[in-house]
């Protein structure tokens, strides 16, 4: 099963790629990294979520996810830990944002029609990086990333 690796300054975080839950949604994202496109970004967000993407960079992704996979296969809940893929208020317009979930977070699993699991943080290591992120922001608004890639 692919990962992918988030590398920021206060540590990695690994997600488990999920494609029985989303696989077309897997596929962008892992595009997206191959691509380079998260490389230099940062978390940004930090209420119910830690949030990164290419928001507040001149980098676009070269096309949007145009299908929402939230009901369409394996469905697994916003829950702790969980990375799900952000999209406008319309459900088939995803794009290169993703958040991790701090918490339970059950009502993204049917707002706007739902927004799509497609990974879980991988093991307890990263879990503590990604509340040492949700920590940071309070403070200093964001926490770069140097590099993602897949493993």
């Amino acid at each position: 099963m692919e990962s992918m690796a988030i590398d920021t300054p206060l540590g990695q975080i690994v997600l488990k790629m999920k494609p029985e839950a989303a696989p077309e949604t897997c596929k962008y994202v892992t595009e997206l990294v191959k691509a380079g496109l998260y490389d230099g970004t940062s978390f940004y967000r930090s209420d119910f979520v830690i949030q990164m993407g290419t928001y507040g960079t001149s980098k676009k992704a070269p096309v949007d996810l145009h299908v929402n996979e939230t009901n369409a296969h394996m469905k697994i809940s916003n829950t702790r830990g969980t990375a799900a893929i952000a999209h406008w208020d319309v459900p088939d317009c995803g794009n290169s944002e993703f958040f991790i979930n701090l918490g339970t977070n059950a009502h993204l699993d049917t707002a706007y029609g739902g927004y799509c699991v497609f990974a879980v943080v991988e093991d307890d290591a990263s879990f503590v990086v990604v509340d040492r992120i949700a920590e940071a922001i309070k403070t200093q608004k964001s926490v770069a990333v140097s590099a993602v890639h897949m493993e």
